[in-house]
């Protein structure tokens, strides 16, 4: 059988920040931020293709608890909008919190797994869930960034947008040292979509 790939996957404005400033339930990428996922939304070609591949490959889906509480949220996902915007699909989710959340909105459409233990148990239940597919970490940065430094992640995907936010979430602050591999660039008016291999 295939080995499935752990992919962290996500966002970025050209200053580092995966929101902007005052991420909140209502403002889940923080004020002023939408360009970051303007390519999420548009029909340009090449932006359509990066998001119906990775939504396809998903075998399941490892996020933080900051970013469920924003899907799950009142300004969250819907029925017509979710994991792969449009496409709304679903994948079994692995949620790395410290405790597990009273309700869960999503619950009768969305299967959730709340992991207790820290990201590599999550990614190891998500691989379990995947089987050949691919297991796709969404974010946020904290958990991206743990992946990373964990050495839990196969490939690095950055959907650099266009926009200098002057503040918000920095993916790599406090990131070690690391030499990666570019494998993979595709450029639309919206993005550049950059794949990294990730080394030991």
């Amino acid at each position: 059988m295939a080995m499935s790939r752990v992919v962290g996957d996500i966002s970025m404005s050209l200053d580092g920040f995966v929101t902007g400033p005052e991420p909140d339930l209502e403002h889940g990428l923080g004020r002023d931020a939408d360009p970051l996922h303007a390519w999420v939304w548009s029909g340009d070609p090449t932006d359509r293709a990066v998001l119906e591949e990775a939504t396809a490959d998903s075998g399941a889906v490892v996020m933080g608890r900051t970013l469920f509480d924003v899907v799950d949220g009142p300004h969250g996902w819907t029925d017509e909008v979710g994991y792969g915007a449009d496409r709304a699909a679903r994948p079994p989710f692995f949620v790395v919190t410290s405790s597990e959340p009273a309700s869960v909105r999503l619950a009768p459409t969305h299967d959730f797994t709340f992991v207790l233990d820290g990201p590599a148990a999550a990614v190891e239940q998500a691989r379990t869930a995947a089987g050949e597919r691919d297991v796709f970490v969404m974010g946020g940065a904290a958990v991206i960034r743990g992946c990373l430094e964990a050495g839990l992640l196969d490939e690095l995907r950055l959907h650099l947008s266009p926009v200098v936010l002057g503040g918000g979430t920095p993916l790599f602050v406090g990131a070690t040292r690391r030499v990666l591999t570019q494998r993979d660039v595709r450029v639309s008016p919206n993005a550049t979509h950059l794949t990294y291999a990730v080394g030991d």
